[in-house]
């Protein structure tokens, strides 16, 4: 294997630390071709999709890539901003909060963001922080629920771009934080400020991102660890059993998936008379396609067509203060052993240490 030309090693180089904050990904622009490049990336990836590749790669390109991007594209569309991808735009503002977090309390950490698939890419960011000198790097994806399709898949584009170096920096990676009480209590708060401001819903639906149902039957813990979210958020609300329900979107093909699908039981709940529904996606931490135009806008309008009275959908924690603090927290706790806080500079360390002799010898 030929490694990538690097630098001479320097002697004595301080260690210096990193976070990778790592989300799943986006077209560049809502368009068709920009659309297809992005989910030709996405449902390449052999964790995503895990039937016979063969088959796979010629249903991808001879069917998929040819009737969905234009039909993605319009969607995308729907929800796009003049500053981009709503993704992108809240993936990057965690990252710069959550840099600022840990600079005020004085860490010296520097925070980047990277998509696992298009841009800006994770190999791209790692080797960024090469450049910058970076000798350690927490990967932080922004996935609570662990899950092959994404978490294993960010650490799969790590291990492929570490492929390629020679001089690796230390790595750590964050499996998971469905049941970080920081991160429930977010979820709680983002709630109670809904239901302050609009009153409580007949129903309150917890609807987190599918994955095919043969994932939990080969050990994936994804399908437990929405379930144990929902219960904490749950009882974090002071909810029944009666009062919430556990929901999954975003069935790709016609295989199984997860169970109950959040449309179906949306529209079934307007038919049965629920007369109001408030909905939360906790699995995802920033506003993007799945919640903004598939819940929001498909979703709701299932709801009120079969019947239901009021729809509410209560937004991604995206910047909220308590979610930057959770994460936080969560990114301080596992940079411990890595001493990152501000270092003195030289001269300071040699004065220092005079004093403390200079102090020896009178003593």
């Amino acid at each position: 294997m030929t490694f990538r030309p690097e630098p001479p090693y320097s002697h004595g180089q301080q260690p210096r630390t990193a976070v990778l904050l790592c989300n799943l990904g986006t077209p560049d622009a809502p368009t068709a071709s920009a659309v297809r490049r992005y989910l030709a990336e996405f449902l390449s990836d052999r964790r995503v999709v895990e039937i016979p590749r063969l088959l796979w790669l010629l249903i991808l390109h001879g069917v998929i890539l040819r009737v969905r991007p234009a039909k993605s594209a319009a969607k995308y569309a729907s929800i796009w901003t003049p500053a981009g991808s709503p993704l992108k735009v809240w993936t990057e503002k965690q990252a710069k909060l959550l840099q600022g977090w840990l600079g005020q309390r004085n860490h010296h950490v520097k925070v980047r963001w990277a998509m696992r698939y298009g841009s800006t890419s994770i190999a791209s960011q790692l080797d960024a922080m090469k450049a910058d000198g970076v000798t350690r790097v927490l990967v932080l994806p922004a996935y609570p629920q662990y899950s092959a399709t994404t978490t294993a898949s960010v650490f799969d584009a790590v291990y492929a771009w570490a492929q390629t170096c020679r001089t690796l920096p230390e790595l750590r990676f964050v499996n998971h934080y469905h049941d970080e009480p920081g991160y429930i209590s977010a979820l709680a708060m983002s709630v109670l400020r809904h239901w302050k401001a609009k009153g409580l819903p007949d129903q309150l639906v917890m609807s987190f991102h599918g994955v095919p149902e043969r994932t939990l039957h080969l050990g994936d813990p994804y399908h437990c660890e929405c379930h144990k979210t929902a219960r904490l958020l749950a009882e974090e609300l002071g909810l029944n059993a009666k009062q919430f329900r556990v929901t999954f979107q975003s069935r790709l093909g016609r295989a199984k998936w997860l169970e109950p699908y959040t449309e179906p039981t949306l529209i079934a709940m307007g038919k049965a008379g629920v007369g109001r529904v408030d909905v939360i996606c906790p699995g995802f931490t920033s506003d993007c396609l799945e919640t903004l135009e598939e819940i929001n806008m498909e979703a709701r309008a299932a709801f009120l067509k079969a019947g239901g009275k009021v729809f509410h959908y209560i937004p991604c924690l995206n910047e909220d203060p308590e979610w930057i603090t959770a994460l936080y927290n969560l990114t301080q706790r596992h940079l411990a052993g890595w001493n990152t806080l501000t270092q003195p500079e030289p001269q300071t360390l040699a004065a220092s240490r005079a004093a403390a002799l200079a102090l020896g010898a009178k003593q």
